[in-house]
């Protein structure tokens, strides 16, 4: 019943947007005008204001069609990562990628397109559905701003999906909680060839300290890294000051307070260990931090009505769904914490945040034709 070639023209059309975060502006006119037409009441709440963005997060209300249950949510997010300047989707084989030098969007403009063409399906079939909430957030690639700003009072669905993995017949039910750690370590500068015992290099204290940290997969639940290091004047200073930013993930929050307070340890016990007495005193680095929540968990049970509701969509097609958990954060973390029970459903993309970038016609249209089923069973 999908309509490969439409489902083929939308996503090119909405691939040929360019959306980095907080660049959002022309792709949600496009949307504005798109859902409109296809029957939704659209409005923006003020999440743009808050995180100064060109757009706010788009929430469309699709009245019901024959069916008069609770409204169910359909979540994806128009921004992209970079670079996204000058997209061109070149399809090829019945595949979709970018010219080359940009990432495509697929993630997450593959399920756009997928909500679209399931919703113009029933239209024009005459499949009787209940009410649809398609929540269309901003700024999602960089620390799901969106949905943290946005206004949940314009949102009535307690059930949804997000549409925001690769894989085709894929569900996620279950992902981390995520903190985010600045530390900053302050040493003692000297001149490195002349005294270089009269100070404490805050590079040292920091390469003790990692050496010493549980990193990469700490455990079946736990990963932690160290992502960016900056600091040192130059090759003749001992380094005064250093800053390293980093994160730790779990899906045992208790898991992630005894990670997060082993990494901020690790730098402490460092620079105790390289205390040192300079002119008579007792000298040592100082370790600053800040920790940040970055995303709560998100864990949607077995056998919650959300996932018998996919999983039987995908039996009627004779589709059986791999419901699993998974290792990053997502809007779905931030809906499942307003009590609205979100499932993150695959969207076939592939190689994404990469030049790589792709996705078929067929698995979007395999995606399209569960959402139908989905939808009419909600």
């Amino acid at each position: 019943m999908i309509n490969q070639a439409r489902i083929a023209e939308e996503f090119a059309r909405l691939a040929a947007i360019a959306s980095p975060s907080f660049g959002e502006g022309e792709i949600a006119r496009y949307l504005q005008d798109r859902l409109t037409r296809l029957g939704g009441q659209v409005r923006f709440d003020g999440a743009a204001a808050r995180i100064n963005g060109e757009s706010g997060n788009l929430i469309a209300h699709f009245p019901a069609a024959g069916r008069e249950i609770p409204p169910f949510m359909l979540s994806v997010h128009m921004d992209t990562v970079e670079p996204a300047a000058g997209v061109r989707p070149v399809l090829r084989d019945g595949v979709f990628t970018s010219a080359g030098d940009t990432v495509l969007g697929a993630d997450d403009k593959a399920g756009i397109a997928e909500i679209i063409e399931a919703l113009d399906v029933m239209r024009e079939r005459g499949i009787p559905r209940g009410p649809v909430e398609v929540v269309v957030t901003v700024c999602e690639e960089v620390g799901l701003l969106g949905a943290k700003h946005l206004d949940f009072s314009l949102i009535r669905s307690r059930r949804g999906l997000a549409l925001d993995t690769s894989g085709v017949d894929l569900a996620i039910h279950r992902a981390p909680c995520a903190n985010k750690l600045r530390i900053e370590v302050l040493g003692r500068e000297a001149h490195a060839g002349i005294a270089p015992e009269r100070g404490i290099s805050a590079i040292e204290v920091a390469s003790r300290a990692i050496a010493a940290m549980r990193l990469g997969r700490v455990d079946e639940d736990t990963t932690a890294n160290i992502g960016t290091i900056s600091g040192g004047q130059a090759t003749n200073i001992v380094a005064k000051r250093v800053v390293l930013e980093g994160e730790a993930r779990s899906h045992d929050p208790r898991r992630l307070e005894e990670q997060t307070e082993h990494m901020v340890g690790c730098f402490l016990a460092a620079a105790r260990a390289m205390r040192k007495e300079i002119d008579g005193a007792l000298v040592a680095a100082e370790v600053t931090w800040e920790i940040l929540s970055d995303y709560p968990m998100m864990h949607v049970s077995l056998d919650a009505p959300v996932v018998r509701l996919v999983q039987e969509a995908g039996l009627a097609l004779g589709r059986p769904i791999t419901v699993r958990s998974a290792g990053g954060g997502s809007d779905a973390n931030i809906f499942n914490a307003h009590g609205i029970e979100t499932l993150i459903l695959g969207t076939g993309m592939t190689n994404v945040h990469t030049l790589d970038e792709s996705v078929s016609i067929a698995d979007m249209s395999q995606v399209a034709e569960l959402l139908v089923e989905i939808l009419r069973r909600a």
